[in-house]
């Protein structure tokens, strides 16, 4: 049988000073950026676009599926989830898109990542 003496009680386990000073219930705003962040980047496929972006500070859309194992269609999915997080934007060039980083995207992240 395992010692449970080091467990906490329900009611303390979220004492505001274990949360970082925040009463229950209540979250830094920073808390939601990084999980809204880190979420996008959930997956390898949008690691790998976001290091090629930040290499090549722009990019369309069909050079960005000739470097991924993976179809159009997919490659448009993650895009979409990274604009949605705020990481990357697009801009029409014609019957193309160029996306690139935001501008501080990366910094923000940093930032909120060394808060923890």
């Amino acid at each position: 049988m395992k010692d449970r003496t080091n467990l906490c009680a329900p009611e303390k386990c979220l004492e505001p000073a274990a949360v970082g000073g925040f009463a229950q219930g209540e979250t830094d705003r920073s808390d939601h950026d990084l999980a809204r962040l880190a979420k996008a980047l959930g997956h390898p496929a949008r690691v790998r676009i976001v290091r090629i972006l930040h290499q090549r500070k722009t990019c369309i859309c069909g050079e960005l599926v000739g470097q991924l194992p993976l179809a159009q269609s997919t490659v448009s999915q993650h895009l979409k989830i990274l604009r949605q997080a705020g990481m990357i934007e697009a801009t029409n060039d014609g019957p193309r898109v160029c996306y690139r980083l935001v501008s501080g995207s990366l910094v923000a992240l940093k930032k909120l990542v060394s808060q923890l």
